[in-house]
């Protein structure tokens, strides 16, 4: 304590202290919507520099834009990050140019979706392409003098992306709207099948200083997506180290595409000659994430290996070009790599991984198979290695992502470049949590996590959101969402608890394979075990006072729960929320787009296997609900159609139970807009007070 702190008197210093303490408040949901998001991290091939990007919310707009920050991570004065890209652009996707000197990015800001290019230093930005379509995602050449790109063609349009442009206005003037099909997908995710494809082209970067509009489809064969929709991007295909080919993956768009994740790896010349050749027809799974090794000899990639299987385990494999000899790198590693990076020496793949409730990141000796976690801790969300530096944002269940910068060393500290969420939101209290665990279905370990709510005080009960991660195949772990987050019940003065049931990822494949066929059963007895085990192990848990919350797989859980566990006996929910959750598991094997999912997960189409789609039905247990629901659902969820959440509230209506429905015209499986997951969480949390109280501080 310094000389003049010592003079003060104890009774101002106590007063001082309580004031402090009364300005803490939890956390809640417009917080959360007006928070600034990192994301990007990119390295300057030396890894002297870090470009990464800031998307700010304007809330009263309920508009976000991105700009493109930069970091000398080797100034003396370690200066704060400085904004790259001018005031008024909107950017995305950066990379450097291979001496460091230039970064590149893509705007809208010329009208359509374009690249450009602007000194790292700082300057004007410099449009490069101007094609009659908007480029989606990019890959610099190993020369930086071409550029492999994606955008949407139709198929019948070739090499002509104006061709695409004048339909698309055609189809625009139309006085009809009717639309034709002759094979699924009609729909996919929120979109509906126009007849495009994204498609890979490439181009010659100008030399002249005039946009280039010339550019050559090097994926004219293969009749598929890429990348794949509705989540695929730049990393599913990639630049051979001589420049001379491409190897991309994709799955075929024909009939049986819906039900298909046979995704295969073609490699291409990248100037356009030639067709394309499948390196991996072997499999009839799913293949991606293709990295060349230096010398241009190995291909690194990832594969699963049951057909028909989404959330197969994605294992490492090395592809040997000139032979076509393939080996599995880690086989005994249990966990699903998410993406591929290689050490400096070719010696080391880096990837991510859930683990244990967490996403560090890996590790994996190619030729031993050996993996060590490097950083642990929370979720990495991206990472990229160059130079001396390896940069990654990770989050937690306390904060949003934070850019981190530190080297490939496992005892290395990390440095944090931008400010996590707590330094943002300096008058927040959150939840402290902890990982726990219990036995399970079959005596297996499961793990779960309980968050405080932000106001805890010891000794006193506290009513309880219990959250129902979807998927299935999925988990919510030490992470931060924008959508299902559990700081924002803990703001509200609420405790949580959030099991990891069998179907869960990071606890081995076994444990993933566990849930299909079997969405009734074993996970509800993991649901049913982890929540008797919190309470017990959490006096703080009111478990007379408990909401049980879900979405997708989720939902669907809400709405079986409904009819197979709610009887005062075993343990009486007070209120129920289902967002986009199957209610009618025969009519979703018809109407959901990716059919490979459904069919999967119930072990065939619901009129070879009807009893598979009807022994866990919610539908058939409607006259057992007797709990209060609030049911949630989007116009654009082609996922699980809004059909499915009005069938569940036309039930509880019917039956007179209470019962409420949001529906969101404009959203799909998720709600993204800044003002409707405001409306979203309002509606949630006022359900909650209105069924089980609301601690006070």
């Amino acid at each position: 304590m310094s000389p003049r702190h010592a003079l003060l008197p104890l009774a101002l210093m106590l007063a001082c202290a309580s004031s402090q303490a009364l300005a803490a408040r939890g956390f809640e949901v417009r917080d959360m919507a007006k928070l600034d998001r990192v994301s990007s991290p990119t390295l300057s091939t030396d890894g002297r520099r870090v470009v990464f990007a800031k998307r700010v919310m304007d809330y009263a707009a309920n508009k976000a834009s991105t700009s493109l920050w930069i970091e000398d991570l080797f100034a003396r004065d370690a200066a704060p990050p400085v904004r790259l890209t001018p005031e008024g652009w909107n950017v995305n996707s950066p990379s450097f140019s291979a001496d460091g000197q230039t970064v590149y990015f893509l705007s809208a800001k010329s009208g359509s979706s374009q690249l450009y290019a602007i000194p790292a230093g700082g300057g004007t930005p410099k449009q490069l392409t101007a094609f009659d379509a908007d480029v989606a995602g990019y890959k610099l050449s190993p020369d930086g003098k071409r550029v492999a790109f994606n955008v949407e063609t139709f198929v019948e349009c070739k090499q002509d992306l104006a061709c695409t442009k004048k339909k698309m206005d055609e189809r625009g003037q139309q006085k009809n709207t009717g639309m034709v099909f002759d094979r699924i997908f009609i729909r996919h995710w929120d979109a509906w099948n126009d007849g495009r494809l994204n498609r890979l082209f490439v181009a010659a970067l100008p030399t002249d200083g005039k946009a280039t509009s010339a550019a050559t489809l090097v994926s004219g064969d293969v009749i598929g997506d890429v990348p794949s929709r509705p989540f695929g991007d730049s990393a599913e295909y990639t630049w051979s180290p001589d420049g001379q080919s491409l190897v991309f993956s994709a799955r075929l768009a024909d009939a049986k595409e819906p039900t298909s994740t046979n995704f295969d790896l073609y490699q291409v010349n990248a100037d356009g000659s030639a067709g394309a050749k499948n390196l991996t027809t072997d499999n009839p799974a799913w293949d991606t994430g293709a990295v060349f090794s230096g010398d241009g000899k190995t291909l690194y990639y990832r594969a699963m290996k049951r057909p028909g299987f989404e959330a197969d385990r994605f294992g490492l494999f090395a592809l040997d070009l000139a032979s076509g000899q393939r080996r599995e790198i880690a086989p005994a590693w249990d966990r699903s790599a998410d993406g591929i990076a290689l050490s400096a020496d070719g010696k080391t793949i880096y990837t991510t991984a859930t683990d244990l409730g967490e996403h560090p990141l890996f590790a994996v000796d190619i030729a031993s198979g050996k993996s060590t976690k490097v950083v642990g801790e929370g979720s990495i969300s991206a990472f990229q290695m160059a130079g001396p530096t390896l940069a990654l944002t990770r989050n937690t269940l306390k904060s949003g992502d934070v850019l981190y910068t530190t080297s490939t060393d496992a005892r290395a500290p990390l440095r944090a470049i931008t400010a996590a969420t707590g330094e943002t939101l300096k008058d927040v209290a959150f939840g402290e949590f902890e990982q726990f665990n219990f036995k399970g279905w079959n005596g297996d370990t499961v793990h779960g996590y309980v968050v405080k709510p932000w106001n805890y005080v010891e000794g006193k009960k506290y009513p309880v959101a219990f959250l129902i991660h979807g998927g299935p195949q999925g988990s919510f772990g030490n992470g931060w969402s924008y959508r299902w987050n559990p700081q924002t019940y803990a703001g509200q003065g609420y405790a949580v608890v959030m099991i990891d049931f069998h179907g869960s990822t990071g606890y081995g494949q076994a444990f993933t394979d566990a849930i299909s066929q079997h969405w009734g059963d074993r996970p509800l007895e993991d649901l049913q075990k982890g929540w008797a085990a919190a309470q017990q192990k959490y006096a703080f848990l009111d478990g007379g006072n408990a909401c049980a919350l879900g979405a997708s797989y989720g939902g669907f859980m809400v709405n079986w729960i409904a009819g197979n566990w709610h009887t005062p006996a075993s343990g009486a929910w007070k209120c129920l929320v289902n967002h986009d959750g199957v209610f009618d598991q025969r009519m979703m094997g018809y109407a959901t787009e990716e059919l490979w999912f459904t069919e999967w997960e119930q072990g065939g189409t619901p009129y070879d296997v009807s009893k598979n789609y009807e022994k866990f039905n919610p539908v058939n247990h409607v006259k057992e609900w007797r709990v209060p629901m609030l049911v949630i659902h989007g116009q654009q969820d082609f996922r699980i159609p809004v059909e499915q959440g009005i069938g569940a509230f036309t039930a509880l209506q019917r039956q007179g139970i209470e019962s409420k429905f949001l529906y969101f015209p404009d959203e799909n499986h998720w709600v993204l807009k800044a003002q409707n997951s405001v409306q979203w969480h309002d509606t949630v949390n006022g359900w909650l007070k209105q069924h089980i109280g609301q601690a006070t501080p």
